[in-house]
């Protein structure tokens, strides 16, 4: 939201002494001219900017605002000349200060701001504008849906629970009615702040990257399902081992349900206060951290543990387990004992194993 502009004051002081010369009061009324004359023009850009955004902000515009710029043009409802002028506006302040010689402090700043502000455009945008199921038009960008296509093309043998994955896949849209659901329980409060640390520098929750990596897996902003559904509680980052989230405690809890459902080793600190300069955020100590928890009554902490599994199941971390099993597979593709034995026959008759051998692997 915009903050509102501070009024215009004048201090006691340079009122109180009436036998004050008319140039001191000419200058008092200049200053006082000068203060309204500021303060109208902010209220005017900020009208200006409001009318602007109620202009631009069809129904299309605000779709554009998720929609990664390389992404495909089947996943809007428009064509493309529209999606261009609806212009990326977000995304593209994101990914130009990340290609800019910027610290990672400022980097991570300005894709909070990009994320805070697509966030707050789309839950103040009408019923009319607002997209149906957005997550479901967004999955093809998604890095947990790509890889699943991956793992798919890999399974020839089957392996892989491809209809219930698919299944899943299809119903995605009840991830959104999840997070409505979530954001009309949860309470209000002020952002906190926490820094999760994963196992070997890795990126499981695929937060949106910033800056340099470990492991050179970058994900882009909204180009993954957690990066949606953090989304909306908060916003996050990842950065060398570590993601940094500011948000509602109900995105904190999800993070450890997710990592716990899938046996991910991790640790989560407060955030200092000085981590991430110029935005607004809590840095909680761990008994305030478990008031915030108390104040989840059941059913909310029940509809974000369910949201958690389903992302769990989805993602690019659990594609990866399945495609290992694909691997060890091919590497156990034969009886290696009757291998073994077959091949203790030749060595005894003194004959060398070549490529003319007939006996098929089994």
């Amino acid at each position: 939201m915009t903050e509102p502009t501070a009024k215009p004051s004048v201090k006691s002081n340079d009122l109180q002494d009436s036998s004050a010369s008319i140039n001191h009061k000419d200058k008092i009324n200049s200053r006082v001219k000068a203060n309204n004359n500021q303060h109208n023009s902010n209220l005017q850009q900020e009208n200006s900017a409001q009318v602007g955004m109620a202009i631009r902000l069809d129904k299309a515009a605000l779709l554009a605002l998720f929609v990664l710029p390389n992404a495909d043009g089947s996943l809007t409802e428009t064509s493309s000349a529209n999606i261009n002028n609806a212009n990326h506006t977000l995304i593209n302040q994101s990914s130009s200060i990340s290609a800019s010689d910027s610290s990672i402090a400022t980097q991570r700043v300005a894709l909070y701001r990009v994320q805070h502000e697509r966030t707050q455009q789309l839950y103040l945008a009408s019923a009319a504008i607002r997209p149906t199921y957005l997550v479901h038009t967004l999955k093809t960008q998604f890095a947990e849906y790509q890889q699943y296509l991956l793992a798919q093309q890999l399974d020839k043998r089957g392996l892989m629970d491809t209809d219930a994955i698919e299944r899943l896949w299809q119903q995605l849209h009840v991830v959104d009615d999840i997070i409505e659901d979530i954001v009309r329980h949860m309470p209000a409060q002020q952002p906190a702040g926490w820094q999760l640390t994963t196992q070997d520098g890795h990126n499981p929750l695929c937060f949106a990257t910033v800056g340099k990596l470990k492991h050179n897996k970058p994900i882009f902003d909204q180009g993954s399902l957690n990066s949606y559904v953090l989304g909306h509680f908060g916003v996050s980052s990842f950065t060398y081992d570590r993601g940094y989230y500011i948000g509602h405690v109900v995105g904190y809890l999800f993070s450890c349900y997710f990592c716990a459902h899938l046996s991910i080793t991790y640790g989560v600190t407060a955030l200092g206060q000085d981590v991430v300069s110029d935005y607004d955020y809590a840095s909680l100590e761990t008994p305030h951290m478990v008031r915030l928890l108390q104040g989840l009554d059941g059913y909310c902490k029940k509809r974000i543990y369910q949201l958690a599994v389903i992302c769990a199941r989805l993602s690019v971390f659990a594609s990866d387990k399945r495609i290992e099993r694909m691997l060890i597979a091919e590497v156990n593709d034969f009886d290696k004992k009757l291998q073994q034995q077959h091949l203790d026959v030749l060595l005894l008759q003194g004959l060398m194993p070549d490529s003319n051998d007939s006996t098929p692997l089994l």
